[in-house]
């Protein structure tokens, strides 16, 4: 993001405190101004009652739509916000590497319409653009917009030691840009991915034993249940439900399975 001067810093730390946000707020809500030409804005960050709108003289428009207090501040915020970018004062101190842009057009694709929020530092830019849930992040020249699924970014930086990761905050912590879906490098999707190829092995044929090779004869029964049915037998001849005959018989059975 780009640096402020002593002046806008101290404008920003002043709205903050005299509106009850936080510094983040002020600063999405000035870059949203900014990318408006001073006269809209289209913004997303939580304090703000997440993605909204903002057109000068007109209608301001939040999340939290019947939130009264919530419009009146960011519409009273939005429009000190284009009084200072249009001020003589300087709010960003120069830098060597601005945002390169093509004729009238910015150098994020035109269908992606106005970002919120936008910044850059050495050869990296990016852009948000909330309503269409993309972030464009060009590097060098090539511009690569991704997909920002459920995420509400409050904030892009670049990580140091010279490479050109990026990371951004949003309502889960801190993401990596590059876990991100890309919809398209340069204005061209990506193909898609390669069907996955089945690398697990095919299941061994099942296995039937020969019949011929299984003894068809019964276990040997347990000693134990076979006494304990005999006893049973005993009480049940005794009671008078099993004749002297048909207890000898089931005994003689009984005892064969010994």
């Amino acid at each position: 993001m780009q640096t402020f001067t002593d002046y806008g810093q101290n404008a920003i730390n002043n709205l903050a405190q005299r509106y009850g946000v936080s510094n983040d707020a002020v600063i999405t809500l000035l870059y949203a101004v900014i990318n408006g030409n001073g006269t809209m804005a289209q913004f997303s960050h939580p304090e703000l009652g997440g993605g909204g709108q903002w057109m000068q003289g007109g209608m301001t428009m939040v999340g939290d739509m019947f939130n009264y207090n919530l419009k009146a501040k960011v519409d009273g915020l939005c429009a000190e916000l284009s009084n200072l970018w249009a001020g003589q004062q300087a709010v960003f101190m120069p830098v060597n590497n601005p945002p390169q842009f093509h004729g009238n057009r910015n150098w994020w694709p035109d269908e992606l319409g106005i970002a919120s929020t936008t910044g850059g530092q050495n050869n990296t830019h990016y852009a948000y653009f909330p309503a269409s849930c993309r972030l464009a992040v060009d590097i060098n020249g090539q511009v690569t917009v991704y997909n920002t699924l459920d995420h509400h970014i409050g904030g892009v930086s670049q990580q140091q030691g010279g490479n050109n990761s990026m990371t951004f905050s949003s309502q889960y912590g801190t993401v990596q840009v590059d876990q991100l879906p890309i919809v398209s490098v340069n204005g061209v999707a990506p193909p898609p991915p390669a069907p996955m190829q089945n690398t697990m092995q095919p299941a061994p044929a099942p296995y039937y034993p020969n019949n011929n090779n299984v003894s068809n004869a019964a276990a040997p029964a347990d000693n134990g249940d076979i006494f304990a049915l005999i006893e049973r037998l005993a009480d049940l001849k005794q009671k008078g439900i099993l004749s002297d005959e048909e207890f000898a018989s089931k005994k003689a059975e009984l005892l064969q399975r010994l």
